[in-house]
């Protein structure tokens, strides 16, 4: 993205009246750290010159980690970026998957980056992107983190969304399997004192906590509670994998433009694509269906977007593989857990 099409992004999303209090921009689809530091020294100074003085910015970059050096650290220390590694665990699991052009694997450059973020005392989040074979290795997995000295850890399953078209766990067994990767990997973390968190399990234990009443917050479904830019300046809104995938039925999923991008003229904040407004009724009426039919609409809020699209055909549809997986059997394992703590806590007494 050159800098005036960021001058004109950041322009239009501070006079959209969209931002309140603070502003989390993730640098993200592509490896952020292909471009130099000094492309984003330009980028921070003109979004620093638009902030309103009311409004925090937080950066955050997503990476594969192995472009990461000492002069990147310095630099992500001193510009406070809060920085998210995606990694599938030992080399075995993530070579299978994750490698360059030329078809080698990137698990040693990427563990000599984590290195290096460890060196420079940079906290940082891990993504590990779950297949079936990875279900079968939760010992692996959890012995490699503690190993790697890795503190966070967040799951996502292989989903069916955009050019990945197929997932191994679309199968009869794999909610099974999950399940039961789920639970083992829980009684390691315990037995481990809570030495990794993991993302899953700290959010469905927070929604459980949380009072009575208190509704789920669901960014994805809400209108410009997320916003994607591509490189010339189209907008996009709700599930943020949707910008970038060519379909003709939605227009690209370009609501608008800023700088003379290439999509709609619909000014940023406004609700007069026709695209957006036939995207945003489907995807709500996508979510009134959840709420109707589904009794863990209260976890989820609807699900995304995204998923349903590409594994329905549609935004008005209700459950999906990612749905089944990441929302049903994880917050069964959670809750049979606190059950089984409570009433072990009970017959104690």
């Amino acid at each position: 993205m050159s800098q005036q099409t960021l001058r004109h992004v950041f322009q239009d999303v501070f006079a959209s009246g969209l931002v309140r209090q603070i502003l989390k921009v993730a640098w993200h689809a592509g490896e952020p750290l292909v471009l130099p530091s000094s492309y984003y020294t330009a980028a921070f100074d003109i979004i620093e010159h638009l902030r309103p003085s009311d409004v925090a910015v937080d950066h955050c970059m997503q990476t594969n980690g192995t472009l990461i050096d000492d002069a990147w650290c310095e630099y992500i220390t001193h510009h406070g970026i809060k920085i998210g590694v995606s990694i599938d665990g030992p080399a075995r699991l993530h070579d299978a998957r994750r490698r360059t052009r030329a078809g080698a694997g990137t698990h040693a450059r990427l563990m000599r980056g984590i290195r290096h973020l460890q060196d420079h005392g940079i906290q940082f989040d891990v993504i590990t992107v779950l297949t079936r074979e990875a279900l079968s290795s939760p010992e692996e997995l959890f012995e490699f983190y503690m190993a790697a000295g890795i503190k966070r850890v967040g799951f996502n399953i292989e989903e069916i969304e955009g050019c990945n078209e197929r997932s191994s766990l679309n199968v009869a067994e794999a909610e099974a399997e999950f399940r039961q990767f789920l639970e083992r990997f829980w009684d390691l973390v315990e037995r481990s004192g809570n030495a990794l968190r993991v993302r899953e399990f700290d959010r469905i234990l927070e929604m459980i906590k949380a009072p009575p009443g208190t509704g789920v917050e669901n960014i994805q479904v809400e209108p410009f509670r997320v916003l994607s830019f591509d490189r010339a300046g189209n907008w996009s809104s709700f599930s943020p994998e949707l910008l970038g995938f060519p379909n003709s039925q939605y227009d690209n999923f370009r609501f608008g433009s800023v700088g003379g991008g290439v999509g709609n003229a619909a000014p940023l904040g406004s609700l007069e694509s026709a695209v957006f407004k036939r995207v945003s009724d489907e995807i709500q009426a996508g979510v009134e269906a959840c709420a109707a039919s589904c009794p863990y609409f209260a976890i989820c809020g609807g699900g995304a977007p995204a998923n349903k699209l590409f594994e329905n055909g549609s935004f008005n549809s209700t459950e999906t593989l990612f749905c089944r997986l990441s929302v049903k059997v994880l917050f069964d394992v959670v809750a049979d857990r606190i059950e089984a703590t409570l009433s072990s806590a009970k017959s104690g007494e």
